[in-house]
């Protein structure tokens, strides 16, 4: 039995010193080259600490204009790579399966505040950025579980905290099959991809790019450092390899069963959040802070051939297992909205999930707005809190149907439909501060609602 109590702290972060600056550097890209920081033994309790996915480029300051002007080259610092053995010294090899337990997690103490945002359209946007296409911020404060907003008032929820990020290093094969098949949809989606015309989201995809990129211990300018940069995938999105999954249920107690491509399997976590709803839609939109995961690993010899179907061409075409933990927020009552895939021109889509669950996310925000809130404060309200995204019809031609379902308890008026007028909403909403937000200056078309309420 170890002597010693409670986690080892493998990865520390000061929260009042920049990311650059830190103990251990982080990083922002995927790639096999980018060495381990730090080493940890199967069965180790370790704490790893992160800051928020800006780097404290997006601030706790009432304005938006960080958010508008977020160098998004940067994105998401990365706490890591941890090369992980087991407790013979040996390293997880590819082809095992790395068991990651989430055992405990929160903000940093001392740094106890967050963050809701809508990018500007011209500057990443989001799944709405054809509604809003104005840089917005809220800034939340937490009270031990709960947030609350001065930007949104008379809300107030319990966070389901977790980790935006964790994942394994790609293997060099497996990274060229991303770039590959990234850089085609990049090239080529605009012509062959209905999708693009109704969400509006640009750009297609993240490619390499040398603009902000961080390597860890690899010196920037390097011989090294040039190659690896052009080479090394951003973390926007979730991949074979776990990353940027965003699952909002991935709290105390959950496990993640990550596919392992190198020796070491190469750990590396971050985009920490308070609290999120389903999907995220606002893309800046979980309550991002910085914060720590206090972990504990075990390798799961050749679990990738044992529990793992390749669903592609090679036996890289994997995804994560993971399996939730016992602590979530208890709601009992809520209010589901609905939407199928026709578009707000009246058009009809096949079975189009993201059309649908657009359409549903549109109908909760034009409902909420008549409880005293602005469009705006919905939007980031329902990107950031506790609610619950659906697709509940998938095969019922011609339309995908998907839902919304939005606690009713997180509100301290009742957003229920009444005989009668609609309230006015209670004192807070109707001295409402406005959220900080900066003008939209860009000249793409905006997408409005013939039959909209407001």
């Amino acid at each position: 039995m170890s002597s010693q109590l409670g986690a080892r702290v493998v990865v520390p972060i000061d929260v009042k010193k920049k990311p650059s600056e830190q103990k251990l550097p982080l990083h922002n890209r995927w790639h096999p080259a980018i060495p381990p920081v730090a080493e940890v033994r199967t069965g180790e309790l370790f704490r790893v600490e992160m800051v928020d996915f800006s780097g404290g480029g997006i601030t706790k300051e009432y304005t938006a204009e960080d958010v508008k002007f977020a160098d998004n080259s940067i994105v998401h610092y990365l706490s890591g790579p941890i090369r992980v053995v087991d407790t013979d010294g040996n390293p997880a090899r590819p082809g095992d399966l790395l068991a990651v337990e989430i055992c405990n997690l929160g903000p940093l103490p001392g740094d106890e505040w967050g963050f809701t945002a809508i990018f500007d359209r011209e500057n990443g946007g989001g799944f709405l950025t054809d509604h809003f296409p104005c840089a917005t911020k809220a800034i939340w404060y937490f009270e031990g579980i709960y947030a609350y907003s001065p930007h949104i008032p008379g809300v107030r929820f319990p966070g389901l905290t977790h980790p935006g990020i964790v994942g394994t290093a790609p293997s060099m094969e497996l990274l060229t099959i991303w770039n590959e098949r990234e850089r085609e949809l990049e090239e080529t989606g605009l012509q062959t991809l209905k999708l693009c015309e109704v969400l509006h989201s640009r750009p297609l995809a993240n490619l390499p790019s040398t603009k902000g990129c961080i390597l860890g211990k690899i010196k920037e300018g390097s011989p090294e450092w040039e190659k690896i940069a052009t080479e090394a995938a951003r973390t926007i999105p979730g991949r074979e390899n776990g990353g940027n999954c965003d699952i909002k249920n991935l709290s105390r107690g959950s496990k993640v069963y990550l596919p392992v491509f190198v020796d070491g399997a190469n750990l590396s976590t971050g985009d920490m959040h308070f609290s999120q709803g389903d999907g995220e839609v606002a893309f800046c939109g979980a309550i991002e802070m910085s914060g720590f995961l206090e972990l504990k690993c075990e390798i799961i010899r050749d679990g990738m051939k044992k529990y793992l179907t390749p669903m592609g061409p090679t036996r890289l075409h994997v995804n994560p297992i993971f399996e939730i933990g016992p602590v979530e927020p208890r709601f009992s009552e809520w209010l589901v909205f609905e939407g199928i895939s026709v578009d707000e021109s009246g058009r009809q889509h096949y079975l189009d999930a993201s059309v649908a669950y657009k359409r549903a996310v549109l109908n909760a925000i034009d409902y909420l707005s008549r409880f005293g809130y602005s469009k705006e404060q919905v939007y980031l309200l329902l990107s950031c809190c506790p609610c619950e995204g659906r697709i509940s019809g998938i095969v019922d031609s011609p339309n995908a149907v998907a839902t919304l379902a939005i606690p009713i308890a997180i509100f301290d008026q009742d957003i229920r439909p009444k005989i009668g007028s609609v309230p006015t909403g209670p004192r807070l909403v109707r001295n409402n501060p406005g959220l900080p937000q900066c003008t939209y200056d860009g000249n793409l078309p905006i997408t409005k609602n013939p039959s909209a309420s407001i």
